[in-house]
């Protein structure tokens, strides 16, 4: 598996290791899903449905403080923060693979938007976790 790693981080272009890297991923987004809205922002059932699933899905990489572990991105970040609704729905239905962000497709349309309202509860980078 890390040999297959390697062969696809060395066949990438500089361009899509650049993107990668630097956040660019978001040029990817269709502008029809960029432009779509949560509809379960700020709903409080679906606000604990999404912490729980983010600590069963999301924490082994990101952290319970979604700050980021083993090199993976923090969730709290002023990109993430920017990112739009769509975006973020985009990310976890199709996955990062230049970044290692598996898909979530599996998890039902429904799942996903409820993380999403988790995050968009999250301070940003400084700021301390709410208990």
């Amino acid at each position: 598996m890390k040999r297959f790693a390697a062969l696809l981080l060395l066949s990438l272009s500089p361009v899509a290791l650049l993107a990668a890297v630097t956040g660019t991923w978001l040029r990817r987004v269709p502008e029809e899903d960029h432009r779509r809205h949560d509809p379960y922002l700020g709903q409080t059932t679906a606000i604990a449905a999404g912490r729980q699933l983010f600590q069963h899905n999301c924490t082994p990489c990101h952290g319970f403080d979604a700050m980021g572990r083993y090199g993976r991105p923090s969730l709290r970040s002023v990109r993430i923060r920017r990112a739009t609704d769509g975006d973020l729905a985009w990310m976890l239905q199709h996955g990062d693979p230049f970044k290692g962000m598996p898909p979530w497709s599996s998890l039902p349309d429904q799942q996903r938007w409820q993380i999403i309202a988790y995050l968009r509860t999250l301070p940003p980078i400084g700021k301390p976790m709410p208990r």
